[in-house]
């Protein structure tokens, strides 16, 4: 399960990959794409739905390519075997 970034106040952002974000002050700090306010749960659950990568990108989420959401299964893939590791770095003010 994923939990959100708790700081006491002091904003911060990590760099989960090239393209997935968690950063506390955007959507509650749970991960997103860079750039974005598109959730990558949002994006598994579609793709979980039986929807294609096109589809997605098409109907839904045209600002995404293959690549970031290829990334996000990727990025499951190793949160589900425990191999995920992540840059913290601060938020300027």
């Amino acid at each position: 399960m994923w939990l959100p970034i708790k700081t006491m106040g002091v904003p911060m952002r990590v760099e989960v990959s090239k393209y997935i974000v968690v950063d506390d002050e955007i959507c509650h700090g749970k991960p997103t794409f860079k750039g974005t306010r598109i959730l990558v749960s949002d994006v598994i659950e579609l793709l979980a739905s039986g929807l294609s990568i096109e589809e997605i990108i098409r109907d839904y989420y045209p600002s995404l390519n293959e690549d970031m959401i290829k990334e996000a299964l990727i990025w499951a893939a190793k949160i589900i075997r425990g191999e995920h590791y992540v840059k913290y770095t601060e938020v300027p003010a």
